[in-house]
């Protein structure tokens, strides 16, 4: 079996706080993920017009929605640090871009994957531009239709060929409800998707409570694995329900990494720790 990249999906859950972003690197890195990722926006390109100026509570302050997303998002000053500080933590980060302008913003690090979430599938532009970078790119496929997919990855092996991007692209399953429910999830997508694109390395990112579903993934074939951490499922915000905490990250990383010693090559032999017992029992 492959080894499982696991990445810990911080996304905003830093809550626009640097020090909580630090102590997230700080237990995905203790728990033994491979890296980080952070959401990367452009606030007066991404929120809708109608929205901007719709009020918004946030820690105790009245402000305007656009207003808020300033609030929650990193500039050139933190991201300087966050590569810093993962550096010296010795565990990889990246972001999702959710615009043209972030994209940019982005290239300028040294990251090894661009994450487009699943809102941006049908983003044609910026499904290219993350390709033309050069470096790998993973997507989502929550709330997407097997037709939208389909033109997503046209999109990317077009893209692919057209820039000579050599990495192989990482395709997520995925359920966009926060928190997803259980019944909901369809991890047998796992395998569909393997089968219709067998030139992607295919994956799961989960917005569930539970965790044995995200190894379970794994078991189905997922080679990469993305879950939303927290350091408090209660914290002020919209992606904290649908997070793992501190404890569960490291029951969930343990449980892919048990998984993988586990699984074996399906060839039916005596092992070597049976030897001395067939021995015994047998003679």
């Amino acid at each position: 079996m492959k080894k499982t990249y696991i990445i810990g999906e911080i996304g905003i859950n830093h809550q626009g706080d640097l020090n909580i972003a630090k102590r997230l690197i700080d237990i995905a890195a203790a728990a033994g993920c491979d890296a980080v990722k952070f959401q990367k926006r452009n606030p007066d390109v991404c929120v809708p017009e109608e929205q901007k100026s719709k009020p918004r509570s946030w820690q105790g302050e009245e402000m305007t929605y656009l207003e808020y997303k300033y609030k929650v998002e990193f500039g050139k000053e933190e991201y300087d640090e966050i590569d810093a500080y993962c550096n010296q933590q010795g565990i990889a980060w990246s972001a999702s871009p959710w615009d043209m302008d972030s994209l940019e913003f982005l290239s300028n690090y040294n990251i090894p994957f661009l994450k487009l979430p699943s809102a941006m599938l049908t983003d044609d532009e910026l499904l290219e531009g993350c390709v033309a970078t050069g470096k790998q790119v993973i997507f989502s496929t929550g709330m997407s239709t097997q037709e939208e997919i389909d033109h997503a990855v046209k999109v990317l092996r077009n893209a692919k060929e057209k820039y000579g991007n050599k990495h192989e692209i990482g395709l997520l399953h995925c359920n966009s409800t926060y928190p997803a429910p259980i019944e909901e999830l369809n991890l047998s997508g796992i395998k569909t998707l393997a089968e219709r694109y067998p030139d992607f390395e295919i994956g799961y990112s989960g917005h569930e409570f539970r965790l044995g579903t995200s190894v379970a993934a794994v078991y189905l074939g997922a080679s990469i694995i993305e879950r939303h951490i927290t350091l408090d499922r209660t914290m002020e915000g919209s992606d904290h329900m649908a997070s793992v905490e501190p404890q569960g990250l490291f029951k969930l990383v343990s449980g892919i990494r048990e998984l993988e010693r586990a699984y074996g090559d399906g060839i039916i032999q005596v092992t070597e720790s049976e030897k001395p017992v067939r021995k015994k029992l047998r003679g």
